[in-house]
């Protein structure tokens, strides 16, 4: 069986975890999360970085942070993980669902601006596949109506928009770095911070409520519980397991942007064909090759069409169910306008195998098994 996934793995994550353990320092904040911290920072160009236990408590860090209040309201697409609404809903905040382009998957930045309300606190783009939203465009909402924006870019690092990393348009943007994601430290993610006023807020916080940062840094004799706050670190060992990783991170982004194109050579012509469509890249983003989907005509044939592949020992997924039509969806939020997108184009869609290291004849078979299924063999 061709798995759908296997997790990045470079040959240093054991020499770095073994250096953590011997550095008898494995709790957070050691050698390696100051190493992660500092290469997001290099890397996207962000004021600060920090790494936070998954891209779940990055965004819930960036809620809290941002005053997120119950009553408030925050847009967001309903084609998301359920962590991009659950952060906020946690606050008491109900989440407001928009449509989606189905170009894209993206939030339609045309449908934002008609749910805002006298509640609305923030808006939340997610950025999909690692192919950035309109983010100028959603900036300048956000900027006419004193709105603050949280990035969703769980998909989206070393992914650009017009030359700017993802993550770093908004007042904070979140990494994931899950087992799924490009680079990876089993559970874990980032948080970015754009603002410098932000940063020590971020520490306190994300230090259980303490100056504990500022303490280590030297700047005060003793530390203590100045605010509230949860703990958000990761351990060194999963931090050193990340590190291999980022140090790699341009040779796996080639090898999986070389894997995306070979799908996308392989299988043109059934879009040209109309038997199937591919993803749209737009010409202001680079995207990062977190995933490979292809969109069926409707669900009966994505159904068939994950099973012909799991016959011929392929593992294809399905990805999100729309939030607004889950049970805690229709408890927390409500979709705003019309589904004219969201669901008929998540019911299409199929994610075929994609990580770093895939071998070229197990895409090659992938391709064939798919090109059978229309056939187009």
């Amino acid at each position: 069986m061709i798995r759908f996934n296997v997790p990045p793995f470079t040959g240093k994550e054991m020499d770095y975890i073994k250096k953590a353990v011997e550095n008898q320092k494995i709790c957070g904040d050691g050698e390696f999360t100051a190493k992660c911290n500092a290469w997001l920072e290099t890397k996207t160009g962000t004021k600060k970085a920090l790494l936070t236990t998954s891209c779940t408590h990055a965004t819930e860090l960036a809620a809290i942070l941002a005053d997120i209040q119950p009553g408030d309201e925050v847009i967001m697409p309903s084609y998301t993980f359920v962590s991009t609404a659950d952060a906020f809903v946690l606050r008491g905040a109900k989440a407001v669902f928009v449509d989606i382009r189905p170009d894209t998957m993206n939030i339609d930045e045309t449908k934002i601006e008609e749910a805002i309300t006298e509640k609305t606190k923030a808006i939340v783009p997610v950025h999909y596949a690692g192919v950035g939203c309109e983010m100028d465009t959603i900036m300048d909402i956000a900027k006419r109506h004193s709105l603050m924006v949280i990035e969703d870019a769980a998909q989206g690092i070393m992914a650009t928009y017009k030359g700017k990393a993802l993550g770093t348009f908004g007042e904070f943007g979140c990494f994931s770095f899950h087992e799924t994601k490009n680079f990876s430290m089993g559970e874990g993610g980032a948080l970015l911070i754009r603002d410098e006023k932000n940063i020590e807020p971020a520490e306190i916080v994300r230090e259980k409520g303490t100056n504990r940062a500022k303490f280590f840094r030297g700047q005060i004799d003793k530390y203590t519980w100045v605010d509230h706050g949860s703990s958000y670190l990761p351990s060194e060992l999963n931090a050193a397991y990340l590190y291999a990783q980022l140090e790699l991170a341009d040779e796996i982004t080639k090898n999986r942007l070389a894997t995306w194109d070979m799908y996308h050579e392989g299988l043109k012509d059934l879009e040209e064909q109309g038997k199937i469509t591919l993803p749209f890249i737009p010409a202001d983003c680079v995207h990062n090759a977190h995933m490979f989907y292809i969109k069926a005509k409707d669900l009966e044939e994505r159904s068939r069409l994950i099973s012909f592949l799991k016959e011929k020992e392929v593992l294809a997924v399905f990805h999100y169910v729309p939030l607004h039509s889950a049970p805690a969806g229709l408890k927390f939020g409500r979709f705003n306008g019309e589904d004219v997108y969201t669901t008929k184009e998540s019911e299409r869609l199929v994610r075929l195998p994609l990580y770093y290291g895939i071998k070229t004849n197990e895409v090659e078979y992938i391709i064939d098994c798919v090109r059978e299924f229309y056939g187009a063999k």
